[in-house]
């Protein structure tokens, strides 16, 4: 099976991936493929968003262009598409070496990677806003504003997926709550439990 894993900013994502990796299910985190993707394309980015996008080592400073692209739909386009064709064909090269055996595909716009097509399932990781505001706060220490572009980027978040599944019955969509208080492990087991039997 190969299994898509997804949820919004600080929905707690990561951790689940964590947990399918402690099931013996090998995980890809597409997101650091999207930090290999910009080292790469560093070049095109600055020619698009200017040198003041590199930090003092040359490199890339991911914080200074998160800041220039989120709230701006037409520039996180434009970074997207520079980035998104690197991460995808390292996606694809990482799903082919795994040899036809399980594996789970962790990433925050599943819906615009090279996998998406070929997905058996998809987890959604989900969490109450506060408890992701909180949580991107006490992780990212961005400043309030800059939180709520964010969240606000992810309008609409699900609807990808819902289509996905109402396009495609043979596509099922597990939710996992990652809220203080709910019994991860025991949502996860459970998910793991209805895999076996679609296999």
């Amino acid at each position: 099976m190969l299994i898509g894993l997804t949820g919004p900013y600080c929905s707690g994502k990561n951790y689940i991936a964590s947990l399918f990796e402690e099931q013996g299910l090998p995980t890809l985190d597409v997101d650091k493929l999207g930090h290999e993707a910009i080292r790469r394309k560093r070049d095109a980015i600055t020619a698009h968003f200017g040198i003041d996008v590199l930090g003092k080592s040359g490199e890339i400073d991911r914080k200074v262009l998160g800041e220039k692209v989120f709230g701006s739909p037409h520039e996180l386009a434009a970074l997207e598409a520079i980035v998104h064709p690197v991460a995808n064909a390292l996606t694809g090269e990482w799903i082919a070496a795994q040899g036809g055996q399980s594996c789970v595909v962790n990433a925050a716009l599943l819906h615009r990677s090279i996998a998406f097509d070929r997905l058996n399932a998809i987890v959604m990781v989900k969490a109450g806003f506060l408890t992701r505001l909180i949580r991107a706060r006490k992780r990212d220490r961005l400043p309030w504003l800059e939180l709520i572009k964010r969240f606000r980027s992810q309008r609409g978040f699900s609807s990808h997926y819902l289509q996905k599944n109402a396009d495609n019955k043979d596509v099922n969509i597990y939710i996992i709550n990652n809220t203080a208080g709910k019994n991860i492990r025991k949502q996860l087991d459970r998910v793991i439990q209805a895999f076996i039997k679609e296999r």
